[in-house]
């Protein structure tokens, strides 16, 4: 049987209450830990694109919830600190042949997500499990990236970025950012949003699919996505209660407005790229 018919076995179990943590055995575990395995090199993803669109990969995600629900609490050790937790911090030892390095002090990989090559870690940083960081991606200090989020290559997360995550439910897309994209600090993305490739996005920029994007090079207003090749900053519009009695002054929302990439926006870019060789 494959992987995948595997898992799903194990989810129908699960969903029907014949199989659970206490009955869980050597083999059912053999199963998740090749599942494990195979997301910590990067062999299964949570989602993958399709005919231009991001599509969930569903059993990828029910195999992470196994992960949970069959698994108990236990006592572990990192450094000196014992934590509790249903599974272990992702060995890291495989990190410095493709050129991959994490600082120390607070760099967590959790157990199931993928480092490409020629990744930058920074401390603190976290990436969850399911998550996929591509080549050549920094992931700065003090930055999230949630359970299943698709990070493309050669991504810069700016300081203090929080990529939310999406694991249920199954059948839902998690947050992307596409190759070459690059956030500033504080920056969030959240719910299922797709920052296209090559887009510079200003910092502390909200990105989400409640948020209109007002796109300047097609003239049009779009929701839960960044078309390619966009600067993007936030900006406030009037918002339909402005005319309230509680609003002195009038009512505004947030709003994303984007633009093309100038080309003095790429060359600050590349500057901050040529500091991490």
């Amino acid at each position: 049987m494959s992987l995948e018919s595997d898992v799903d076995d194990l989810w129908h179990r699960y969903d029907d209450g014949s199989l659970t943590a206490g009955d869980a055995g050597d083999e059912e575990y053999a199963v998740l830990e090749e599942f494990l395995d195979a997301l910590d090199a990067g062999e299964v993803r949570a989602a993958e694109k399709r005919g231009g669109e991001w599509e969930s990969n569903e059993w990828v995600k029910r195999g992470i919830l196994l992960n949970f629900g069959l698994r108990e609490i236990a006592g572990r050790e990192y450094g000196d600190v014992t934590y509790h937790d249903v599974l272990p911090l992702r060995e890291t030892g495989d990190l410095p042949e493709r050129g991959t390095r994490n600082t120390p002090d607070g760099t967590v990989v959790r157990r199931g997500a993928y480092l490409g090559s020629d990744c930058i870690m920074m401390s603190p940083s976290f990436v969850n499990i399911g998550a996929h960081v591509g080549d050549g991606t920094l992931v700065d200090s003090c930055d999230t990236v949630g359970s299943c989020a698709q990070i493309g290559e050669d991504v810069k997360l700016g300081a203090n970025t929080l990529i939310g995550g999406v694991l249920e439910p199954v059948e839902d897309a998690p947050v992307v950012v596409e190759d070459g994209a690059s956030l500033g600090a504080g920056c969030r993305v959240t719910s299922g949003f797709v920052v296209g490739e090559n887009s510079v996005v200003a910092e502390n920029t909200l990105l989400t699919p409640r948020i209109p994007v007002y796109d300047l090079v097609e003239e049009e207003v779009v929701y839960g996505r960044l078309p390619p090749e966009r600067r993007a900053f936030t900006r406030f519009v009037e918002s339909s209660v402005g005319d309230h009695d509680l609003f002195e002054g009038g009512a505004y929302k947030p709003a994303v407005v984007a633009m093309d990439v100038e080309e003095t926006t790429l060359e600050g870019v590349e500057r901050e790229e040529a500091l991490r060789e």
